[in-house]
């Protein structure tokens, strides 16, 4: 569904864009500037902190087709935000109070470590005293406030009988600041305040990095549960009309649905006939005729004219509703997934106690004395505490989003990254994926003056998805025809000099004309004359060619799912030299087909846009879907690609896999400082001041190595060729 579809019920209102593109105060100078000038915005407004673009449409506007041309043109395209999104992201709670602690943690840090450094630069006596004093008394209130989100986490992981990676850094944490408090009090020479604080303050950065990412994942269900209608025009028994919620609506009941409506609930055509857009629903390319008597699935979109129809189940059980619980168990099949660093806490935690504890027990046996026995143990924990294993995966996947936004793909979930980079094989949905999902005019007939004047003017007073096809190709001349009626199911009629003429059907236009031409697509005559066939392709989107080229060459082949006939599949199948194609698909068969090869322990990404496809974009391995997909293919969809081009596929998973390497040289770096620093610690030959600075070192290297996902090339993952500068 294209994006200005989407939103074309708030034409009047504010809507909300995104545009990743907007890096400087001249990118919002002239977006302002650009849609200022537009005849159809009222107002407009460019956020250079958030990328966004707020704006008003005058009213009764026509739509927000120039909008979205417009920000083409200048560079800088855009995307809808959903309300919902917005209310989310302005709700988010949770991320306020980490960056709040983030910001009280780092104030505290450089605090305490002024009063460490005149300590360590030979203060003695009572000097050292007053500042062990109010290092305590900064260290502690922060430590309480700052470090709470460690203690409840470990807390809660403890009463469960269970250990996470909080739980060897509360106990750091805990544990340096009580003994520290001990040795203020008793006039003792070290205190590890200056490590509490700081060791708070660094994993506070990887947790807050973390929170955004997993903050980005959307549930699907709130957009599939909006496409939903809410009410519906009822037909009384005694023939008058009166809205009630969908709800509300039983089997038996009969409803109007006007031209331009979603079908509510399934129904049967008791009355009327019209063409029905079933693209979202099934996949299917071109509109479908339907006349009285045939049953149609909720979620179609009314196309040509108004219809009475009969409810055959409650909303509860329509497609939709189906869709929603099929989706619900998807999402629950992908939230089985454990993150990298998730793995790693289960093995890393207990072997940091047991080291501790053992190296504990060990000075305890060779000296006897508990405060230095405890003092060492506590250096082990806070040198081996996992601040560089907190920040390997987070900050490299910010990173890598930010490196992914500059291309116009949007990140919503951090594991995505990882389940992107091992991926084997790409099923692609074809309408509105692969293609455009409008069609064109493969090639135009021999057509004279006269038949040139009555099929450009009949196509102009359609709205059919081919008349609009044909319409593009003709210029409209100057004579018009006359008694024009529009057909839904069948087509366009009107009198053009004296003559009638027809163009629809086959079936219906063969009722005037002379003969039946063979061909494909949709058909004109005049009144006696010959018939002429417009045959229809499928345009392909930008890039879907090289895209299928890329892929194959990282080695994964890709796949056609489709609800669309066999013939339409096949065609695209062969422009693209994919090695397989699946047709006529219900989402039901391609939830069956991923799940199929899951067990053969293929991971596939999923690429769709339509309502057919969320399912399948939520049980895939990992998914993406352009910005023109449904709002709720975006929603199911771990990445969401702005521009029109398909070559975002293999640049996505070109980062992810760069992503992935770099994730693991990030551990590769910790377990190195691991490896020299845990020695020395239980050695006894860690001062505060040596674990302060290799904690800080680690999470530097670690910081560093990730930065390195912004250089341009990315080699051994995708042609360098294929990142491309975006227009500031």
């Amino acid at each position: 569904m294209p994006a200005t579809a989407a939103i074309s019920s708030t034409r009047s209102e504010t809507v909300t864009l995104s545009a990743p593109t907007i890096r400087c105060g001249g990118c919002v100078a002239t977006i302002e500037r650009a849609l200022a000038a537009l005849p159809d915005v009222e107002s407009v407004r460019a956020n250079l902190t958030l990328r966004r673009i707020v704006v008003t449409p005058v009213p009764k506007s026509p739509g927000l087709v120039g909008i979205f041309a417009e920000l083409e043109r200048i560079g800088h395209p855009a995307i809808p935000i959903d309300a919902a999104d917005l209310s989310v992201e302005a709700g988010d709670r949770t991320g306020q109070a980490l960056l709040r602690a983030v910001a009280v943690a780092g104030f505290g840090a450089m605090n305490v470590m002024l009063m460490s450094v005149a300590v360590w630069s030979g203060a003695t006596g009572t000097t050292r005293e007053t500042f062990h004093l109010i290092s305590a008394l900064i260290a502690v209130p922060i430590v309480a406030y700052a470090g709470r989100f460690f203690f409840v986490s470990a807390w809660t992981a403890l009463r469960r009988g269970g250990v996470n990676m909080d739980v060897p850094i509360a106990l750091a944490i805990a544990l340096a600041t009580g003994l520290s408090l001990y040795e203020t009090v008793r006039g003792g020479e070290q205190v590890f305040f200056d490590a509490a604080v700081t060791l708070t303050f660094f994993l506070l950065i990887g947790r807050w990095l973390d929170h955004r990412m997993r903050d980005r994942a959307r549930s699907a269900m709130t957009g599939l549960a909006r496409l939903a209608v809410r009410e519906a025009v009822e037909i009384t028994p005694s023939g008058g009309q009166r809205t009630i919620a969908v709800d509300a609506v039983v089997p038996g009941t009969v409803l109007r649905i006007a031209a331009g409506e979603r079908i509510p609930v399934d129904v049967r055509i008791v009355s009327g006939a019209t063409d029905l857009d079933r693209a979202l629903v099934t996949g299917e390319s071109s509109p479908v005729s339907v006349r009285t008597g045939c049953e149609i699935e909720a979620g179609a979109l009314n196309l040509t004219g108004p219809i009475d129809a009969v409810v055959l189940r409650p909303v509860s059980e329509s497609f939709l509703a189906q869709m929603m619980g099929m989706l619900a168990t998807a999402e629950e099949g992908r939230g089985q997934y454990v993150r990298i660093a998730d793995r790693a806490a289960r093995l890393y935690a207990p072997l940091i106690h047991l080291l501790a504890l053992a190296t504990f027990i060990g000075w305890m046996a060779v000296t006897g004395d508990w405060q230095q026995a405890a003092f060492i143990a506590i250096s082990v924990l806070i040198v081996t505490c996992p601040c560089a294993l907190a920040l390997a995966v987070p900050v490299a996947h910010v990173v890598a989003a930010g490196r992914l936004m500059a291309e116009g793909i949007l990140m919503k979930d951090g594991s995505a990254l990882e389940r992107l980079a091992n991926i084997d094989l790409v099923a692609w949905d074809k309408t509105g994926t692969l293609t455009t999902g409008e069609p064109a005019i493969r090639v135009l007939p021999k057509l004279d003056g006269a038949s040139q004047v009555a099929v450009a003017s009949l196509a102009a007073r359609s709205a059919h998805p081919a008349a609009r096809a044909i319409a593009s190709r003709l210029a409209v001349p100057g004579a018009a025809p006359v008694d024009v009626t529009e057909r839904p199911g069948f087509g366009v009629e009107g009198v053009i000099d004296g003559r009638r003429a027809r163009l629809g059907r086959v079936s219906w236009v063969g009722e005037i004309a002379a003969d039946v031409m063979t061909g494909d697509g949709p058909a004109f005559a005049f009144e006696g004359g010959e018939m002429l066939r417009f045959p229809l392709d499928e345009k392909l989107r930008d890039g879907a060619v090289d895209s299928v080229s890329d892929l194959a060459l990282m080695n994964l082949p890709g796949e056609i799912l489709s609800g669309d006939a066999a013939p339409a599949v096949a065609q695209i199948q062969g422009l693209l030299g994919l090695r397989g194609a699946q047709s006529a698909m219900s989402p039901a068969d391609k939830i069956a087909w991923l799940d199929d090869l899951r067990a053969q322990g293929i991971r596939v990404l999923m690429v769709g846009d339509g309502l057919n496809d969320t399912a399948a974009l939520a049980a895939a391995h990992v998914s993406m879907s352009p910005a023109s997909a449904s709002e709720a293919g975006r929603a199911a969809a771990d990445l969401v690609f702005l521009r029109d081009d398909l070559r975002a596929v293999p640049q996505a998973v070109g980062v992810a896999r760069r992503t992935g390497h770099i994730v693991r040289q990030n551990f590769g770096l910790a377990i190195l400082y691991n490896c020299i620093a845990v020695p020395l610690a239980v050695a006894g030959l860690v001062t505060p001041l040596i674990a302060a600075i290799a904690m800080s070192a680690s999470s530097i290297a670690v910081v560093a190595n990730s930065l390195r996902l912004n250089r341009r090339s990315v080699a051994n993952a995708v042609p360098d060729a294929m990142f491309r500068e975006v227009p500031a």
